[in-house]
């Protein structure tokens, strides 16, 4: 189980639910179930979104964005994960870990630059309703789109790049089902220290913008809102921006954990990474499609449409 640093390529050891192994398959079926709703609600998103002319807003492009950011972080995650709780699959080598982290931490961060694009999104539509049509035209929003991506590779890219430069001497064993960026470094037996700080830096550049952006959003909407005269208007101007709070709470709440966890509690018990991974990187897309199935009118009736039986 040795991986040799520089003469071969290392090996890396995934791990299921520490001290659980033997019930690894009774617990792949309600991971299962939790992905098949998340692949099926997103999907429907966009297909509702694509095929409902209604639905071509900013808004709810937007949406579809987040979608696929949702379906790209559940596929990443797939595929290892089932092979430890189905076959006990746990080696995986070094080349294999950086493309996965490549995807699940790339759609990562599209998806925090996603909500901050909705949080701009019912910033303009509230406080500049009559310019909201001439500041988010189509071709902004694809620009924005553009933006988002090319964000994600100048973020991941020299984190990936620099695994490439550690050696790993030891029993590579992983604290997740999948590789976690944190999680790699961990395992190297050389300075992690330019991996550290860049880690952190891309980090700084990303939820550390976001995250003051969104709530500096918020708090011009509800000064915007304050200064409504009709209670009924605020209840309406404040009841579009409910999902998009309820998206960027399940979003970033468990993800700041689990970077915390992963920088501090080297001392907590081994699930606690286990239970904090799999709250970051898979309730979000599981709980999307719900919020804003539930409280958007528009995407409501457009799934009514789809399934009429289901009114």
């Amino acid at each position: 189980m040795l991986s040799i640093g520089n003469s071969t390529s290392p090996t890396f050891f995934l791990t299921g639910v520490p001290g659980l192994e033997t019930f690894h398959v009774w617990f792949s079926i309600p991971f299962c179930c939790l992905c098949v709703i998340a692949l099926l609600g997103n999907s429907t998103i966009l297909y509702v979104v694509i095929t409902d002319s209604s639905l071509h807003e900013p808004m709810y492009y937007f949406l579809s964005m987040l979608s696929s950011t949702d379906i790209g972080i559940t596929i990443s995650s797939l595929p290892t994960t089932l092979g430890v709780l189905w076959f006990n699959a746990r080696a995986i080598s070094l080349d294999a870990c950086i493309l996965q982290m490549f995807f699940l931490h790339g759609f990562t961060l599209m998806e925090s630059s996603v909500l901050l694009a909705m949080a701009f999104d019912r910033f303009v539509a509230i406080c500049h309703p009559l310019r909201y049509a001439m500041i988010l035209t189509n071709s902004r929003i694809i620009k924005a789109g553009m933006v988002i991506f090319v964000r994600m590779l100048v973020n991941l890219m020299p984190l990936l790049l620099l695994l490439k430069r550690l050696s790993f001497c030891g029993p590579n064993v992983l604290s997740h089902s999948y590789c976690y960026h944190p999680d790699v470094i961990k395992c190297s037996c050389s300075s992690i220290k330019v991996n550290s700080i860049c880690g952190l830096v891309a980090l700084i550049l990303t939820s550390g913008i976001d995250i003051p952006c969104i709530f500096l959003s918020y708090m011009l909407i509800i000064k915007s809102i304050l200064s409504i005269a009709s209670p009924e208007e605020r209840q309406k101007a404040f009841g579009t921006c409910i999902s998009h709070i309820g998206a960027v709470a399940i979003f970033y709440i468990p993800w700041v954990i689990l970077a915390l966890v992963h920088r501090f509690g080297h001392n907590a018990p081994p699930y606690v990474h286990t239970l904090m991974s799999n709250l970051h990187f898979l309730f979000p897309p599981v709980l999307n499609p719900i919020i804003y199935s539930v409280k958007t009118k528009q995407i409501r009736k457009a799934f009514y449409k789809l399934f009429p039986n289901t009114k």
